[in-house]
C-alpha cells in the first residue's frame, strides 16, 4: 500500500492568496487550507505594483502552519500564481523594485506601438497569444519606451510564481506554463521568441531557462529552513500557472468536453495535442497556453467575476455592505434579462466605480441604467453566461469538435446561479467542481513530478473519486435562445 504523502500548494491569486496543505493516500487526494490572506495592488508613486515581501512574508507563516499540520513530514512544495507579472533581479538575485501589477496603466496604447514594429499577425503566427495590453511582452517593452533604466540594469526576470520558489529554493527558471502566458514564447517549439524580443529592444539575455511542469528545482535553502524550523523542503516546479493546475485537475474523462476556470477570470477552452494558430483564432482572440503533459491550452482570457467584485468594493466605499451570498440571491430575485451587457468589453478592466462604469455602458448602448445591486449583478451574470456560449460555439468552429458537456472549476463554482445560468445559456451539460482544483493540480502534479501518478488519466481519476462534482442540466432553453440572438445582435452594433 502506498505511503500517505503530504505536500504544500501555494496558490496565489490576485485577490487572495493561500497556502494549502494536500495529502495523498491510495487513490484519494484531500486538500486543507493552512493559511489565507487578502491580495492586491499597492500604489506606488502613482503606479500600481505588487507588495512582493508581504506576499513572500504571508507565503512563509503558511508553510510552517503546513508544516506543522503535516507532523514536519513534506513530500513536496510548488507554487501556482497568475500569469504575466513579474519581478527583475540583479546579478546577486535581489529584487530590483516591487513588481507591477498588470492593470497599472503604463501598457495602455503599447500595443499599437508594438505593431508598428512587427504587424499584430505575425506576433500571433509565433507565440499564438490572445492580444491583451496586460501581456508581459507590452508591460517589458512600455519600459523600453519610457527608456527606464532598471530594464537594463535587470540581469533576469521570472514571472511571479517562479520568483516565490527562486526566493526559497535560489534556483531562477521560468516554469513552461506561466511563460506561455507572457506572448514571448515560441508555442511550436516551447523556447523563448528572442527575434521578436530583440526587434522590441527587449533584451533575450534576461530570460531565464523554461522548464517543464512537474520538474523537482532543488530543496528550500537554509535560511528558508532555519526561519520556518523545519527540514528542508524539496521544492517542485507544479503548474506555475494557476489555470494550468486547474485544467490539469478537471474531472474529465472522454474528448468530448471543455472547460471553464472560473474566478476573478473565466477561462475557457479545451485541450488540443498542438497549438492552433490559424486567421481564424487570431481573429477570434483564442490563446495557446502551455498545458501538461504535452497539451495546449486553447482558450479564451474572459473578464470574469471581476466585475462583480469591484461592483461590491465600490458599494462597501459607499456604505452598503453585501456578502457575494447576498449579491448572488438579489440577482436571482431580479428580473431576467433586464439588460445587455458584453463582459469582455475592455472599459471593464480597469478598478474603480464598476456600476457607474456599467450604466455609462448600457446609457451608451440605448439601455437604461440599473440602480439596484441585485439587478446589476444578475445582468453581469447573464452577460457571462451568453459570453460562455459564443466561446463555446467558437471553439466548435476551430476545432471541428462537437462539446457536451461543460466542466466548470475553481472558486467561481461556488456561485450556483452562474452555473446554472450557464447549463441555460449553452444548452448543455454543466459538471461543476472541484472548488479547489488549482490547489489539486498543483498537490498532483507534485505527486506526478515524484512518480507517485503516472499519468494526466491517473490523476484526472484520483480527482473525480474523491471531489465532489454538481451537474447542473438546462432550463428553458427557449427563452435564453431569445436573448443570445438579442446578445449577438447587440454585439454588432
Amino acid at each position: 500500500m502506498p505511503e500517505t504523502q503530504h505536500y504544500i500548494a501555494v496558490d496565489l491569486g490576485a485577490e487572495s492568496g493561500r497556502v494549502m496543505l494536500g495529502t495523498l493516500s491510495d487513490d484519494n487526494v484531500a486538500i486543507a487550507e493552512a493559511h489565507r490572506f487578502p491580495n492586491g495592488p499597492i500604489e506606488l508613486a502613482g503606479t500600481l505594483r505588487w507588495d512582493f515581501d508581504r506576499l513572500l512574508a504571508e507565503v512563509k507563516r503558511g508553510i510552517a502552519t503546513a508544516v506543522g499540520a503535516a507532523g514536519g513530514v513534506i513530500h513536496g512544495l510548488g507554487v501556482d500564481s497568475w500569469g504575466v507579472d513579474f519581478g527583475l533581479l540583479d546579478d546577486r538575485g535581489v529584487l530590483l523594485e516591487p513588481p507591477y501589477h498588470y492593470r497599472d496603466s503604463r501598457t495602455i496604447g503599447v500595443m499599437e506601438e508594438a505593431f508598428r514594429r512587427i504587424p499584430r499577425r505575425e506576433i500571433y503566427e509565433r507565440t499564438g497569444i490572445q492580444f491583451m495590453q496586460i501581456n508581459t511582452l507590452y508591460q517589458l517593452f512600455s519600459m523600453r519606451l519610457r527608456g527606464d533604466s532598471i530594464l537594463d540594469k535587470a540581469r533576469k526576470m521570472t514571472f511571479i510564481a517562479d520568483l516565490v520558489s527562486h526566493s526559497l529554493c535560489g534556483r531562477l527558471y521560468a516554469e513552461y506554463t506561466l511563460a506561455s502566458t507572457s506572448q514571448m514564447l515560441d508555442m511550436r517549439t516551447g523556447r523563448w521568441a528572442t527575434s521578436l524580443l530583440e526587434t522590441l529592444e527587449i533584451p533575450p539575455r534576461i530570460l531565464p531557462e523554461v522548464v517543464p511542469p512537474a520538474t523537482p528545482v532543488g530543496k528550500s535553502r537554509d535560511e528558508i529552513a532555519e526561519d520556518l524550523r523545519c527540514a528542508r523542503l524539496p521544492i517542485i516546479a507544479t503548474a506555475s500557472h494557476d489555470t494550468a493546475a486547474a485544467v490539469a485537475a478537471v474531472p474529465a474523462a472522454g474528448g468530448s468536453w471543455a472547460y471553464l476556470s472560473s474566478g476573478t477570470w473565466s477561462l475557457m477552452g479545451v485541450e488540443s495535442p498542438e497549438p492552433v494558430i490559424t486567421d481564424r483564432t487570431c481573429e477570434l482572440g483564442f490563446t495557446n497556453e502551455g498545458g501538461v503533459e504535452g497539451t495546449i491550452r486553447l482558450l479564451k482570457n474572459i473578464i470574469g467575476l471581476w466585475i462583480v467584485q469591484e461592483c461590491r468594493r465600490q458599494w462597501q466605499r459607499e456604505g452598503k455592505e453585501f456578502t457575494y451570498a447576498d449579491l448572488t440571491s438579489l440577482a436571482a430575485r431580479a428580473v431576467p434579462f433586464a439588460a445587455i451587457l458584453d463582459p469582455t468589453s475592455a472599459e471593464f478592466l480597469p478598478p474603480g466605480d464598476m456600476p457607474r462604469r456599467i450604466n455609462e455602458y448600457l446609457e451608451r448602448t440605448g439601455q437604461r441604467p440599473l440602480r439596484e445591486p441585485g439587478a446589476m449583478v444578475r445582468a453581469i451574470l447573464e452577460g457571462l453566461a451568453l459570453t460562455y456560449r459564443k466561446t463555446l460555439e467558437e471553439i466548435e468552429c476551430v476545432t471541428g469538435r462537437k462539446i457536451e458537456t461543460l466542466h466548470i472549476v475553481g472558486g467561481g463554482t461556488q456561485n450556483e446561479l452562474l452555473n446554472q445560468f450557464a447549463a441555460d445559456a449553452t444548452n448543455r451539460r454543466v459538471l461543476a467542481g472541484p472548488v479547489e482544483a488549482t490547489s489539486l493540480g498543483n498537490v498532483l502534479l507534485q505527486a506526478r513530478a515524484l512518480g507517485r501518478i503516472r499519468s494526466l488519466g491517473t490523476l484526472r481519476a484520483i480527482v473525480r473519486s474523491s471531489q465532489p462534482v454538481r451537474e447542473y442540466l438546462p432550463r428553458d432553453p427557449e427563452s435564453w435562445d431569445r436573448q443570445y440572438a438579442a446578445f449577438r445582435r447587440a454585439m454588432k452594433q
